[in-house]
């Protein structure tokens, strides 16, 4: 049974998963965790509006690749993909980030489209769906970009029908719009409309109509779920496979943009790197429950710890 090492390099996380593969009968393939972590790096600090990564951003993505790797090779990882994303994608001195992943880890990261961001999303996030509850709607809210997804599973394969990234995610909404602490309501408002403005695109590309399930995916969401559970820590098992009503996504929303710091800090399911951007993460959630009723999509969110780490492991295969 092969082992693999998938890292994902986003705006505000690095992640790593090493998987064993074990092949079934039909040909396709289980993934069983033998290492999961997240770091905040923060990666995209400052891209919109420098283009440029920081000197400081790329050496916390060094210290937490160097970690890594050694990790990967604790667990006897075979195989190593690594993509980078919103960030670099963006980045003048990208070149830079390239130079490092080369010495630190010793293969090259792939800076990947966001479609096909989508797709490793969407293949990580549906694996454990009833394929009667498809077509799914899948989406990612990351720190620099957000994926819409429409596909479907059929128990073995996931097939993408439709798929669009654009450019918003957590980091980027707050470090555009939601400047004071707590934001304006001035602020919040023009957070609002960034939002919908730009999501419009996705849901142009992908027709929503069509989806029975609405499943999301990444920090924002997960982050979301354990705050609306009231958990007294972060606890994957608890999160996964949880839900979140429309009327849910709009009061964390309203608690979380009329916070202060000091009160988001003391909650103990946002990790410190994500205590200044969720309330932006929020905004964006709340923007798509929005469109996505409005375009007769599904209602409920359908929370998954599983997503795009999963679908770069299966790429391995």
């Amino acid at each position: 049974m092969p082992r693999v090492a998938a890292i994902d390099c986003g705006t505000n996380s690095i992640r790593l998963l090493v998987a064993e593969l074990t092949e079934r009968h039909d040909g396709t393939y289980d993934l069983r965790d033998l290492h999961r972590e997240m770091r905040i790096v923060r990666l995209g600090q400052g891209v919109d509006a420098s283009g440029r990564l920081a000197p400081e951003a790329l050496e916390r993505t060094r210290a937490a690749l160097a970690d890594y790797t050694i990790a990967a090779r604790r667990k006897g990882a075979e195989k190593v993909r690594m993509v980078a994303t919103s960030a670099t994608r963006d980045a003048s001195n990208r070149d830079e980030f390239f130079a490092m992943t080369r010495e630190v880890l010793g293969v090259e990261a792939e800076v990947i489209s966001g479609d096909e961001e989508a797709r490793l999303s969407f293949t990580g996030a549906v694996g454990e769906q009833d394929p009667d509850d498809g077509p799914f709607v899948v989406v990612d809210v990351g720190g620099g970009s957000t994926e819409l997804v429409l596909g479907t599973w059929d128990g073995k394969r996931a097939e993408v029908l439709a798929a669009k990234s654009v450019d918003i995610g957590c980091v980027r909404i707050t470090e555009r719009a939601l400047k004071s602490d707590p934001p304006t309501a001035d602020e919040i408002a023009a957070a609002d409309g960034l939002a919908t403005g730009v999501l419009t695109a996705a849901f142009e590309a992908v027709d929503v109509s069509k989806a029975k399930t609405w499943i999301g995916v990444a920090g924002t969401v997960t982050t979301l779920s354990a705050i609306a559970q009231e958990l007294p820590e972060y606890d994957s098992e608890a999160v996964h496979l949880s839900k979140l009503s429309r009327a849910d996504i709009d009061r964390l929303a309203d608690g979380l943009l009329t916070s202060d710091h000091e009160t988001r800090a003391a909650n103990p399911v946002i990790h410190p790197g994500r205590v200044d951007v969720i309330g932006g993460g929020a905004v964006i959630v709340r923007a798509l429950a929005e469109q996505l009723a409005a375009r007769g999509g599904p209602s409920e969110l359908v929370v998954s710890e599983h997503d795009i780490l999963d679908g770069i492991a299966l790429s391995l295969v």
